[in-house]
């Protein structure tokens, strides 16, 4: 028996990574040695802390069952106290934290909880394809791609936007471009959608991941009516324990945990648990615990080297605050193009078309190699003919 999809998987355009995944296979098994510049998945190892406090806990049999849908509370209370020491912003961890199976989850399942068909989603273009992808498909809503422009320095201007949506999703530090904001611009975006009665749901996954002084904001520093989506995976070199957090809005918070109630079981808690160790490793006054700014150091180390390589290449290319991604025109017709010939020298970059269709010609790469198979990629890339 041959089974049809449903509708609104139909609609569903294939997820970017899994195309870069198979495209990436077909060489690797022509026997051509790959540099993977494409996902945003964390080479450096998670804290060895973190992992310790995870092995501990997993021998706990009462660590083995199932978790609350909002996650435990001894969890959610160290998330209001990292909020408090992060931000200055007090959370109640009963009403105002849930957590997460990733902030992915949480991103889709906002829009579950307060989307009906017909309503209108505002998504950034280039922007992370679950805003426009599966939030929108999967309520019947209509999403408005806003373009995101190099000469507005990536962030997205309120004014191209549609009044009265529903929802607008917004993400600083910026998956794909690496752009950053300040706090008197999230202000602004947050003003406009109490105006407009818009759901503000802010991803700031990429909180953390920061350089050259730069300090990311929360957007509940702007105002309490929001929500904001957390992660551990990119802060902690997480990414496979799939964890994170939203704080905010009391009833944005509780549509939110029914949704969750329906559909997972929580997040395990022996993660939970060595997540509570991540958190307390942060200074009183906010500041990143030793491994994590260590991390840093690296990823911006790589950061100069791949850009100012890049720039050396030919290309125009800006030092990133935020994000561990560099983001530049490829001076290609079209990013698959690129992407294409830049595979042919084994290097797996990803396609900036695959984050919106404004954004074709523009290609993202990842400081997740060391700075060795950075330099090998540069060398290679002499051979790109545009």
């Amino acid at each position: 028996m041959k089974y049809e999809f449903a509708e609104r998987l139909k609609k569903l355009p294939p997820y970017l990574f899994v195309k870069l995944e198979e495209m990436t296979a077909k060489k690797r098994a022509q026997g051509i040695d790959i540099i993977d510049f494409g996902i945003g998945d964390p080479d450096l190892p998670a804290p060895d802390a973190i992992v310790k406090e995870m092995q501990k806990q997993a021998e706990i049999n009462s660590n083995q069952k199932y978790s609350l849908s909002a996650g435990e509370k001894d969890l959610r209370i160290a998330v209001s106290k990292w909020y408090k020491k992060r931000y200055r912003v007090d959370v109640d961890p009963d009403t105002q934290v849930c957590v997460t199976i990733g902030s992915k989850e949480a991103i889709f399942n906002i829009a579950q909880a307060f989307v009906n068909p017909g309503d209108t989603i505002i998504a950034p273009s280039p922007g992370y394809p679950v805003y426009s992808g599966a939030s929108t498909l999967f309520n019947g809503a209509k999403c408005v791609k806003v373009p995101l422009r190099v000469e507005k320095e990536w962030l997205l201007d309120v004014n191209d936007c549609p009044n009265r949506a529903r929802m607008l999703y917004l993400n600083y530090p910026n998956n794909p471009t690496g752009a950053t904001c300040d706090l008197t611009y999230l202000k602004k975006v947050y003003d406009w959608c109490q105006v407009n009665d818009t759901i503000l749901c802010y991803d700031n996954a990429y909180c953390e991941m920061t350089y050259d002084g730069y300090r990311a904001p929360s957007v509940l520093e702007a105002g309490p009516d929001a929500i904001e989506f957390g992660s551990f995976s990119k802060t902690f070199n997480m990414t496979g324990f799939r964890l994170g957090y939203a704080v905010g809005n009391s009833d944005l918070i509780a549509g939110l945990k029914k949704c969750k109630g329906q559909i997972d079981s929580g997040a395990p808690i022996f993660i939970q648990k060595a997540a509570i160790k991540a958190l307390e490793m942060y200074n009183n006054d906010g500041s990143a615990p030793t491994d994590v700014q260590n991390n840093m150091k690296e990823y911006s180390e790589r950061r100069r080297v791949l850009v100012n390589g890049l720039n050396a290449l030919g290309f125009d290319v800006k030092m990133p605050k935020g994000t561990f991604y560099i983001w530049f025109n490829s001076k290609c017709k079209t990013s698959i193009e690129f992407t294409e010939r830049m595979l042919d020298l084994g290097i797996v970059v990803t396609p900036g078309s695959g984050f919106g269709e404004s954004a074709d010609g523009y290609v993202r790469m990842t400081v997740t190699q060391p700075i060795s198979r950075i330099k090998e990629a540069l060398d290679r890339m002499k051979d790109l003919k545009l």
